[in-house]
C-alpha cells in the first residue's frame, strides 16, 4: 500500500497529477473573431475612453441582464464600491461580515469608515442577520451584505433591518452576476449592488465593475464622480476621482455577456462531474445551492468536516498543490485576522473560525475572488 501511494502521489516524491498547474480561476475568453473586429474598430475610431460607445453599450447590457434601472461602469469592483460609500456621504461605522475577500473591508476602511466585523451562517458562510442587531449603534452607517459562491445572502431580512435601522442595504454582488435572491434578480432589488468584472469572474472585462441602483440621482451622481467630477466640458460639480472603464475593457465584458450561458454551462458541467466523482468520500460536504434560485455555479466549493474527514483543509492543499491542482482555501484568514484589522473585535464571535472547518474551493473550473 505505501509503494502504491508514493507512486501516486507527488507530495510523497511521485509524479504530479498535471504537467502544468491547473487553477482556480482561468479567465473566460469570449469570441476572439469578433473580439478582434471590435479591437479594430476601437483603435480606428481612437476613442479608448471617457463613456465611449462600448462602455455604454456594456452598461446597457448589465442593466438588461441583471433587472437593474440603472448600471454604472467603473474600473474595478473595489474602486466602485469606494466611490458609492463616497457619494452616500458615509461616515461612521459599517457592518459587514468577516468571511468575505479582504476588498469589501478595505473599501470601507480607504474611505475611512469602520468595518464592524460580523460571523457568518455555517451552512450559506453568508452574513447571519440574527447577528446584527447587537452591533447597531448610533455610529451604523450601513449594512453590506456579501453574495457568495453564486447564491445571494438574506436580502429580505437584511433590507428588514436596515430599513428599521434607517441605513442603506449594499450588497457586494461580485460573485453572483446572472443570480436570483427569492426569484429577483440582483439588479431588481431595493439594494444598491456592486459587481466585479475581474478577469477570473464569470464575465470578465479584464478589470472592470459597477453598480446596480433603482435610484437615478444616485447613478448620476456616480456617473460625475467617476469622471473627476466632470458636468459638461469644463465645470466640476463634485469631488471626483478617475474611476473610468476603459473602451477595451468594456468589449471584453460584451463578448461575455453575449456568451454567459455557454459559459454557465461549462461551469455547472464541470460542478456536476466534481460532484460525481467526490460525493463519496468521507468528511467532504458540497456548498448546497438552492435549486429553485439561478446561480452561474461560478465555485466548486466543498466544506471539511474536522471529525469525518482523516485530513484537515489545511493538509488537503498541500497535496493537491504538489500535484500541480491549485485549490484555494476561501477566505483565509478572515478579514478579521488580517492586517489593519486584527484589533477589531468581531461582533459576539470571540472564537470565529472558517464555517465548517474551512471551505476550499475546487480548481480548474473557469472563475475566481473579488477584484
Amino acid at each position: 500500500m505505501a509503494d502504491f501511494v508514493s507512486e501516486k502521489l507527488a507530495v510523497l516524491g511521485g509524479r504530479p497529477a498535471f504537467a502544468k498547474p491547473r487553477h482556480v480561476g482561468m479567465p473566460n475568453i469570449p469570441n476572439r473573431e469578433i473580439l478582434h473586429a471590435r479591437l479594430d474598430e476601437i483603435l480606428a475610431s481612437r476613442r479608448l475612453a471617457n463613456d465611449g460607445p462600448y462602455v455604454r453599450r456594456f452598461e446597457a447590457q448589465l442593466a438588461d441582464m441583471t433587472g437593474a434601472p440603472h448600471a454604472v461602469a467603473m474600473c474595478s469592483a473595489m474602486v466602485a464600491m469606494q466611490v458609492l460609500f463616497r457619494a452616500l456621504e458615509l461616515a461612521g461605522e459599517v457592518i459587514t461580515p468577516s468571511f468575505t475577500f479582504i476588498a469589501t473591508a478595505h473599501a470601507a476602511a480607504w474611505e475611512r469608515l469602520q468595518p464592524v466585523f460580523i460571523d457568518v451562517d455555517p451552512d450559506t458562510h453568508m452574513i447571519s442577520p440574527d447577528r446584527i442587531g447587537a452591533t447597531l449603534t448610533a455610529r451604523t452607517q450601513a449594512i453590506v451584505g456579501v453574495h457568495l459562491w453564486g447564491s445571494t445572502c438574506d436580502v429580505d431580512a437584511l433590507q428588514a433591518i436596515a430599513d428599521k435601522a434607517r441605513i442603506p442595504l449594499i450588497l457586494d454582488a461580485a460573485h453572483a452576476f446572472g443570480c436570483t435572491s427569492r426569484g429577483r434578480l440582483i439588479g431588481a432589488l431595493k439594494a444598491v449592488s456592486v459587481l466585479s468584472f475581474h478577469a477570473t469572474k464569470v464575465v470578465q472585462s479584464l478589470e472592470g465593475g459597477a453598480v446596480l441602483t433603482g435610484d437615478g440621482d444616485l447613478a448620476a451622481k456616480l456617473r460625475l464622480m467617476r469622471n473627476f467630477g466632470f458636468q459638461g466640458y469644463e465645470r466640476v460639480g463634485c469631488l471626483g476621482t478617475n474611476a473610468k472603464l476603459n473602451e477595451v475593457s468594456a468589449t471584453f465584458g460584451i463578448g461575455c455577456i453575449e456568451e454567459f450561458e455557454s459559459f454557465v454551462a461549462v461551469n455547472r458541467r464541470n460542478l456536476e462531474q466534481y460532484q460525481s466523482s467526490l460525493m463519496n468520500i468521507p468528511g467532504l460536504r458540497f456548498y448546497r445551492r438552492d435549486p429553485t434560485e439561478k446561480s452561474n455555479c461560478q465555485y466548486v466549493i466543498l466544506d471539511i468536516d474536522p471529525v469525518s474527514c482523516p485530513l484537515m483543509r489545511d493538509e488537503l492543499v498541500d497535496p493537491l498543490h504538489a500535484e500541480n491542482i491549485f485549490a484555494r482555501k476561501y477566505f483565509s484568514p478572515g478579514c478579521h485576522r488580517q492586517s489593519p484589522y486584527q484589533d477589531v473585535v468581531l461582533s459576539e464571535c470571540p472564537t470565529h473560525r472558517e464555517p465548517t472547518g474551512g471551505a476550499i474551493d475546487g480548481a480548474a473550473h473557469g472563475n475566481g475572488g473579488f477584484g
